[in-house]
């Protein structure tokens, strides 16, 4: 059975309320990626603890760890951006969720991420032997810009590393945004589908400058559900609907427009016998 979860801070900055909107909702689970105004990289002990215990109070378990790791040029320092994994590592066990999400970096200013394949490999391969030992996985979401922004880049990226550290976040949104692709579930699924383990739902249109509710715009969303449910699949799907506002490092839907497309999931969900709770 899927189970849904959230980027809540899309709903509300006050994680008191992300958390308390998403039991109201009957969501079981949360991608904590920005609690109180700040990302969960960079919160203190004392406020970890405070997230984690509102988490629990409300019955919530965490489906991923939504870090910005791999999110920087190349041409930054990767000793520094290595220990900042490290922390991520730390906050997978620490909320207890399997999943790190996160990307594959940006290439030098004005240069093609394409030249960068061999440093990006690396990369991926130093953190994938981090946590050789360790019981999280690190799980790519594709997105425009990076290396891993078309489905054959993100294919070459786990087959390369070749371990189960490294599997798949699959965002059809984000191949309707970034590369301009309306039948990602004909063209990008089929080379993904092997190495998928998280779900991003967001729709959006070709042109547009935000999300559409989902089943509304060019993702196929209902496509994507009809093809879980032949997997049986029992991930998370995890809302992130960007409906009001759409970013590099987050967005902005609000509680009306997020109980909409949370209702919109449900229903296509339903009409094409996924469960989903």
């Amino acid at each position: 059975m899927a189970k849904l979860s959230a980027f809540a801070d899309e709903v509300t900055d006050d994680f008191a309320g992300q958390v308390k909107y998403l039991a109201a909702e009957r969501v079981g689970y949360i991608e904590p990626r920005f609690i109180n105004k700040k990302n969960i990289m960079d919160l203190t002990q004392e406020e970890l603890n405070e997230a984690k215990k509102e988490i629990a109070d409300y019955g919530l378990k965490v489906s991923a760890i939504g870090s910005p790791i791999g999110k920087v040029r190349l041409d930054e320092p990767f000793g520094p951006h290595l220990d900042r994994f490290k922390h991520a590592v730390e906050l997978a066990l620490f909320f207890e969720t399997p999943y790190i999400r996160m990307f594959s970096y940006y290439a030098h200013e004005g240069r093609d991420i394409a030249d960068y394949r061999e440093q990006v490999l690396e990369r991926m391969s130093a953190k994938v032997e981090l946590i050789k030992n360790v019981d999280v996985i690190m799980v790519h979401e594709n997105e425009a810009h990076i290396y891993g922004h078309t489905a054959e880049n993100c294919v070459d990226l786990v087959k390369t590393v070749n371990s189960p550290k490294l599997r798949l976040v699959y965002d059809p949104a984000n191949f309707v945004w970034g590369e301009k692709i309306a039948d990602n579930v004909e063209s990008c699924w089929p080379l993904m589908k092997p190495y998928v383990a998280h779900i991003h739902i967001k729709d959006w249109k070709l042109g547009a400058d935000t999300g559409s509710i989902p089943g509304e715009g060019d993702g196929q969303i209902r496509e994507l559900l009809a093809e879980l449910a032949v997997l049986k699949y029992d991930g998370c799907l995890t809302m992130e609907p960007h409906l009001q506002v759409g970013g590099q490092f987050g967005g902005k839907t609000g509680p009306k427009l997020f109980s909409q497309a949370i209702a919109a999931v449900r229903e296509l969900a339903a009409e094409v016998g996924l469960k989903c709770e």
